[in-house]
Formats: structure tokens, sequence, C-alpha cells
């Protein structure tokens, strides 16, 4: 090959769309099991962060294998649903059981937080229990996401809008798949594909704007809702090809018990041969 072929061929491989992707665990920290699973998809496979739960009897655990691996950006996973929470029950009482416990119902814990505006003082002092205690733990905060992307929510995303600053959140999931993708490289469930994109289509559509005034990042799809806790080895080796350019988020839920089949395909080599092939770059939500 010429040298001026050769650089023709360099000049058109500039020319591709850069195409980076963040491949996120969430609720790190709920149990060994999951905590396992992140360590090794963070160490074997394509990990790149994960979403810490401060109130889950894995936390402590989860802190620590962080500590030990900083290459892995750990944010927090907020929780207000089926979770445990922060204060203690007498000071939330709206919120939690007499065991500290969140609503086990996203419809209803929903409903409630929505149309019960008393309730609005109790969700502002939990969320800041549970950055209080991530800042505690000495973690740089990579992102902030919800447990059941309950971030989103009308009533909990405007105090995280409004207490940003505050809280110190520079990066936020916007969660928002891609329908049209999603149609083209799974079948199947499509009542929950077609509801949860439509819904979080409205939400990611009003967040975005707010986030843009902020000046808080984010990536521009977030894939893995539209699954349901069913991202396999299949499911990545179709997505992968199929990346936006631009900065996409990946979330699943390893564990090495109930979700393994995420933790396969995570630490998978033919994933992690495509990645390589297709010229994608792994990265934190930090590197947005």
């Amino acid at each position: 090959m010429s040298v001026a072929a050769s650089n023709r061929k360099s000049e058109i491989g500039n020319l591709q769309p850069l195409r980076r992707l963040i491949v996120n665990a969430d609720d790190f920290g709920l149990s060994s099991s999951v905590n396992a699973a992140v360590l090794r998809a963070h160490r074997e496979g394509i990990l790149t962060t994960a979403s810490l739960m401060v109130n889950e009897p894995g936390f402590a655990e989860a802190v620590q294998l962080a500590k030990e691996n900083p290459r892995l950006g750990v944010g927090l996973h907020l929780t207000l649903l089926m979770g445990h929470a922060t204060l203690p029950p007498e000071q939330i009482p709206g919120l939690a059981s007499a065991r500290g416990e969140f609503s086990n119902s996203p419809a209803g814990a929903g409903l409630k937080y929505f149309f019960n505006h008393r309730l609005r003082a109790q969700l502002r002092a939990e969320i800041h229990a549970q950055f209080a205690r991530f800042r505690a733990t000495g973690l740089p905060l990579d992102h902030v996401n919800g447990h059941l992307h309950l971030h989103l929510h009308p009533a909990i995303f405007q105090i995280l809008m409004e207490d940003a600053d505050t809280l110190g959140i520079r990066h936020l999931r916007l969660t928002r798949d891609c329908f049209a993708r999603s149609r083209q490289i799974s079948s199947g469930n499509w009542f929950y594909k077609i509801s949860h994109a439509a819904i979080f289509e409205v939400l990611a559509d009003h967040a975005e704007k707010v986030l843009a005034a902020k000046k808080i990042r984010h990536a521009q799809f977030t894939f893995g809702l539209l699954q349901d806790s069913r991202v396999d080895e299949e499911y990545i080796l179709k997505l992968l090809p199929e990346l936006p350019a631009g900065d996409s988020e990946l979330y699943l839920h390893p564990s090495s018990d109930k979700f393994r089949h995420e933790l396969d395909a995570l630490v998978s080599p033919r994933v992690r041969e495509l990645i390589s092939g297709l010229g994608i770059r792994l990265i934190r939500h930090q590197n947005i």
C-alpha cells in the first residue's frame, strides 16, 4: 500500500463517529452476591461504573471493594422504594414503615409522592441523608440515579435539581432507552417495552432541558430499561454495532445467583472482542 493510500485510509478511519459507552451495574451494595458480581465484571469484563445503595446489607463490603478498585466509578443509587431508609422511621413516617422500609409498590409510592405535597419535606430530608451517607464513604461521586429510576419522578427530580449544587450532582442518568433499536435487536414483552419507552420519553424530555440549564451531564441513551433485567450476551452483541454516536449507557443488575446471565454477558470474551473491533471506548460518567 502506498503512503498516500495509507493516509487516505487513516483519514477515513478518523471520520468514523466516536462512540463511548458507560457500562453500569445497579444495586451495588444490595448483597454479597451482587458485590462479587460487580467486582468480577469490573476486573475481568467491561463494567466501568456501579451505583451504590447506601442502606442495604452489602453496603460496607461494597465500599471496601470500591476503595480497593479505584478505577470503578461509583455513584449513588438513590433508594426511595423497595429498600431501606437512612433516617429513623419517626422522622419520615410518610415514607417508611416502623421497620424503616419503603413501600414495595412502585405505582402506589409514585402516586403518593406525586399527590401528597406534605411528603416533600420528608423526601428532601431522606434524599439529603442518603447523599450524606455516600459522602461519608470518601468515594468520589461518579453519578446519581435512582432505584427503579425514581430519580426522574417529578417530585423527586424537582428536589434533586433545586439542591443539585448542595448535593454535588454533576452527572445524572437520563433514563431514555431507544424503542426503535430495541425492537430490532430483541423480541417479546411488548406491553412492557412500549409503556416504559413512552413513560420515560416524557420524563426524560422534561429532565433534559433542566439538566442542560444546570450543566449536569448525562449519556444521551440508556440501554437496558426495555430489557427488564434480561440483558444477556446475545442482546449486547446485537446492541454494540447499533450503538449511536456519542455517549451511551448500558445498565445491568449482575449477580452471582439471580441474574447470573447478566454477569456472564459482562465477562464474555465475545463481547470484549466486539467492543475492541468496533472501536467503542469504555468510559465512566465522570468522563462525559
